[in-house]
C-alpha cells in the first residue's frame, strides 16, 4: 500500500521480502531529481509491488532519475537489478564492493568471518552452514556498481536540503538522510519503532581490524539526538515519532542489558555466552546471536567492566 507522508514530497511503500523481519520500507522524494530510498529485495514479488505502488503514486520506474541507499542488505538493496542501467546509484563506499560482488572483497569476507568466528570459539562444525546461509542471503542481492560514493555531511545531488548523515553499526555500509527544515529522516534500519536493530558482525573495508557495531551503532544513535527531528521514516514498521525519547529508551535499554550479561561472564568464550543467552536461537540464527552477544562485551569492556584475553587463539572474557 503506497502511503502519502505529511511532508507531500516523500511517498512511502511497503514491499514484501522473504525474511524474517517482514515488509521493507521504500520511499520516493520529488526534488530536482526524483529519488527512490533504498529498493527491496531481488524478487519477482517485491518488484511487482513496487511496479504498482508505484504506479498508484503516478509516476512509472522510467521515471526514476536516481536510487539512494541506506545499506547494502539485500532487502534494501537487492531490487536494483531490475533497474535500468542509466539510473544513477549512490551509497557509502563499504556498499560498492558488496552489490557489486567484488571477488576480491568476497574472499576477504569469508576469510575475515570463518578466522573471527573460530577466536570466537564457535563449534567449527556451524562454520559451513554460515557460509551457506550467507549464499543464500546473496541470492537476494544485486550485482551492479555505484555510480557515486556518498558520505558524512555531503549534499545529495537532486534532492536541495537533503544531508547525508553517516549512523554505522547495524551494518557497515549505513547511511541516514536528514532534511534540517522539514525536522525529518530517512533512516534504514537506524531507527525502527517497535524492535531493537541488531548491529551485525561485518569485516571492514580494509584491514582486519573487527569494527565495534554496537558501539558504533550507539553513536550513531546519539547522532539523532544532536539533531531537531520530528519524524524518522524507517527501513522496517511504522514512523516512529518523538525520536529522542525513543532514543534515550533505546540507549538506557542496552546499558540494562549489558549489565544482565556480564552476570554471566565467567572465563568465558563468545560462543559459550551466545548459548547462554539465546539457546533457543543460537543454530538457526548464528551470525545474529553472535554479533548480539559480542556486541554486549565490546559495551562492557569499554565501561571496563570485563578484560578479553586471546589464549591459545581463542578470546575470552574475565570480570574486572
Amino acid at each position: 500500500m503506497n502511503v502519502k507522508t505529511n511532508d507531500e514530497k516523500i511517498y512511502q511503500m511497503s514491499l514484501p521480502t522473504p525474511f524474517p523481519v517482514g515488509d521493507v520500507n521504500i520511499f520516493l522524494v520529488k526534488g530536482d531529481a526524483l529519488t527512490l530510498v533504498d529498493t527491496g529485495p531481488k524478487t519477482k514479488e517485491a518488484w511487482d509491488s513496487f511496479q504498482f505502488q508505484l504506479k498508484e503514486a503516478g509516476y512509472s520506474v522510467e521515471d526514476i532519475e536516481q536510487v539512494l541507499l541506506t545499506h547494502h542488505h539485500p532487502d534494501h538493496a537487492g531490487l536494483l537489478d531490475f533497474f535500468p542501467d542509466e539510473i544513477d546509484v549512490m551509497g557509502h563506499p563499504y556498499l560498492n564492493p558488496f552489490i557489486n560482488r567484488d571477488e576480491a572483497f568476497f574472499s576477504h569476507h569469508q576469510l575475515f568471518m570463518s578466522t573471527l568466528l573460530i577466536k570466537l570459539g564457535i563449534d567449527p562444525v556451524l562454520i559451513p552452514y554460515i557460509e551457506k546461509g550467507f549464499e543464500g542471503l546473496m541470492s537476494f542481492s544485486c550485482h551492479r556498481p555505484l555510480t557515486k560514493v556518498i558520505n558524512e555531511g555531503m549534499d545529495i545531488d537532486g534532492l536541495e536540503g537533503w544531508e547525508v548523515v553517516e549512523t554505522l553499526g547495524h551494518a557497515q555500509s549505513h547511511l541516514s538522510f536528514y532534511h534540517s527544515q522539514f525536522k525529518v529522516m530517512l533512516g534504514g534500519d537506524l531507527l525502527i519503532k517497535n524492535i531493537s536493530s541488531n548491529p551485525l558482525i561485518e569485516p571492514p573495508l580494509q584491514g582486519n581490524e573487527r569494527p565495534r557495531s554496537l558501539l558504533q551503532y550507539n553513536d550513531s544513535l546519539r547522532k539523532l539526538m544532536d539533531r531537531p527531528i520530528d519524524i524518522v521514516y524507517p527501513g522496517h514498521g511504522e514512523r516512529v515519532e518523538h525520536v529522542h525519547k525513543l532514543v534515550e529508551h533505546r540507549l538506557k535499554k542496552q546499558h540494562e542489558r549489558a549489565l544482565q550479561v556480564l552476570s554471566f561472564v565467567n572465563e568465558s568464550t563468545v560462543f559459550d555466552l551466545c548459548v547462554q543467552l539465546f539457546p533457543k536461537v543460537y543454530k538457526k540464527q548464528t551470525v545474529l546471536t553472535l554479533s548480539e552477544t559480542i556486541g554486549q562485551l565490546d559495551y562492557l569492556e569499554d565501561m571496563g567492566k570485563v578484560e578479553c584475553r586471546e589464549e591459545n587463539g581463542i578470546l575470552r572474557y574475565y570480570k574486572r
